[in-house]
């Protein structure tokens, strides 16, 4: 059991813990962010958009945002085989949230490493 499991195991009706610890990593924010800019993807496109993310963390990171209903998983019966990915309503309505996050972040990360560098100091 991983420490995020653990952590979920321990406070399940937590959900602040439960929920961040879901979204928080960057790789559901990036795949997140991906799918806001290209509304449906198939793996690949995802695969070629992030390009540092490994094939089997994209596969698990698909999975859980697809658990969690962020992410709908769309299977066409074709030859061969076509999926495509997107973004579900709650999905959507968790990246404004998400861009508040990052806007803060980068008004303050100056001033974050600025007080870093003087505890540091100490």
């Amino acid at each position: 059991m991983n420490r995020n499991e653990l952590r979920d195991a321990l406070y399940p009706n937590c959900p602040v813990r439960n929920v961040l610890s879901r979204v928080g990593d960057k790789w559901s924010m990036l795949v997140l962010f991906t799918l806001e800019a290209n509304e449906r993807q198939r793996f690949k496109e995802l695969q070629r958009n992030i390009p540092d993310i490994s094939q089997k963390m994209l596969t698990a990171t698909l999975k859980m945002l697809e658990a969690d209903a962020l992410i709908l998983r769309e299977a066409f019966p074709e030859i061969p085989p076509r999926v495509e990915y997107s973004l579900t309503d709650k999905g959507k309505s968790l990246l404004p949230l998400i861009d508040n996050l990052l806007v803060w972040a980068s008004e303050n990360m100056e001033d974050i490493m600025e007080a870093r560098k003087n505890y540091l100091l100490k």
